[in-house]
């Protein structure tokens, strides 16, 4: 897994793009190392959280129902204390019906991602270009607590 990060704007803005191996045990690896850029970027408890269930939901999504290769991108901007976070996963667009594995198809366990990623952000949308699709999510993440 490789990871780059871009130097903050003047703003308060960071980013960070990781590029992600396609299986499912991959999700709770970036998880640990999102929680980790999440807290240098001082986000309070209930954001940090809201943000890892969306990169969490956007992650699985694009490993269960997409080709590879996905590649997770994670910005965050400040403006007057208050912090919006911007999760972004980009996919080469989805598996045939042919591809899917069966555990993907079990409707008690799968289908509800989109929904919660719904339910938690301010706005999110896809975006499909030049064969790759791109699935985000913006969240509002309040105030950024100062150490």
């Amino acid at each position: 897994m490789t990871t780059a990060q871009l130097t903050a704007a003047p703003r308060g803005e960071a980013e960070h793009v990781f590029t992600l191996p396609h299986d499912p045990g991959a999700v709770s690896a970036v998880r640990r190392r999102i929680r980790t850029v999440l807290t240098d970027w001082h986000l309070d408890a209930g954001g940090a959280e809201d943000v890892l269930l969306v990169v969490s939901e956007l992650l699985t999504n694009a490993i269960v129902h997409a080709l590879p290769p996905a590649t997770l991108r994670l910005s965050r901007t400040e403006l007057d204390d208050c912090g919006a976070v911007r999760v972004e996963v980009t996919d080469m667009g989805p598996v045939t019906p042919a591809e899917l594995s069966s555990c993907a198809l079990d409707p008690d366990e799968r289908g509800r991602g989109l929904d919660i990623v719904t339910a938690l952000a301010t706005r999110c949308g896809v975006e499909v270009q030049s064969g790759e699709t791109s699935r985000w999510a913006e969240l509002q993440v309040g105030q950024v607590v100062r150490k």
